[in-house]
């Protein structure tokens, strides 16, 4: 069985080493494909933190092209934001997937500078299509995860879990299309997160149950149910995340924040009262983390 493991991993670290290197070549030679170009890039960039409505980026691409539009985007992002501390994906519940007419996720990354601890409280809007998911972090705490096979390995090299509300920004003007394509090309609107208190990991099986069997639950600042959903909305599993993640081209290291997406349907700051909070029932102690929203000065 081990050697199998190892086999696996061999072959996913091969995999994702091959889209990285396909990635730097596209990169490198915008000819190649419809990357968006630099003044594009720059544009979207700068129309971004000045939080303005932005024309979608890839949206004549594939794939291929928004990925390699997205690593330009997180070059000149990086700047402002602060260096990349992990990965997210997005549309990783039915839900979600739905709403974009998506048949997988979508892939980016978490920067330093947008996280928030859980209290804090934000401007609104914190950008051109704010929205609230009721979220998860997994942070790695060994390399070793790059050869996880299933949820059950993948938890056996997480450090610790971490609630997390994240409030991304969809950023695209009216009339713009908003598709995996454009998704994916903005980074998936990657702008703000809260984060809760560490859960160590622990005794690895049980979380592994826990994570699947909990309900996740986001209320408004009211106090009111807005979305419920169980542990297994996210791609069966909250581990699956990283698994599909890595088989998307991902190469995780020790400290790595993974943000393992929406457990429900995104919602809109305007219909939660001022505020938001999500509980995570049947984690260890039924954690939870919250935000308050404030009008724009």
């Amino acid at each position: 069985m081990r050697v199998l493991q190892e086999v696996k991993g061999m072959i996913h670290r091969m995999h994702g080493l091959a889209v990285l290197c396909a990635l730097a070549v596209l990169t490198a030679v915008p000819a190649m494909a419809d990357c968006a170009s630099e003044d594009e890039v720059n544009q979207f960039a700068a129309d971004y933190i000045a939080r303005k409505p932005a024309k979608a980026l890839g949206a004549d691409g594939d794939m291929v092209d928004a990925l390699c539009t997205q690593a330009r985007l997180v070059a000149v992002l990086s700047e402002h934001m602060g260096p990349v501390i992990g990965y997210k994906a997005g549309l990783t519940s039915a839900p979600a997937q739905e709403r974009f007419g998506a048949s997988e996720p979508v892939r980016g990354v978490l920067y330093r500078d947008m996280m928030l601890e859980s209290g804090a409280t934000v401007e609104v809007p914190w950008g051109t299509v704010p929205m609230v998911e009721a979220d998860l972090v997994l942070e790695v705490g060994d390399s070793a995860v790059n050869w996880a096979t299933s949820p059950q390995e993948v938890m056996e090299n997480i450090r610790s879990v971490r609630p997390f509300i994240e409030l991304p920004d969809l950023a695209l003007a009216s009339g713009e299309p908003m598709t995996t394509e454009t998704i994916t090309a903005m980074g998936v609107g990657a702008r703000r997160g809260v984060l809760g208190a560490e859960i160590q990991v622990e005794d690895v099986a049980a979380l592994t149950t826990a994570l699947a069997e909990m309900q996740v639950t986001l209320r408004d600042g009211a106090g009111e149910t807005v979305v419920s959903a169980p542990g297994t909305a996210v791609l069966g599993h909250p581990a699956e995340t990283i698994l599909w993640l890595h088989e998307a081209g991902v190469t995780f290291k020790a400290g790595d924040l993974v943000s393992v997406g929406s457990f429900g349907p995104l919602v809109p700051p305007s219909k939660l009262s001022g505020g938001a909070r999500v509980i995570y029932e049947g984690l260890p102690g039924d954690p939870e983390v919250s935000v308050l929203f404030a009008p724009t000065s």
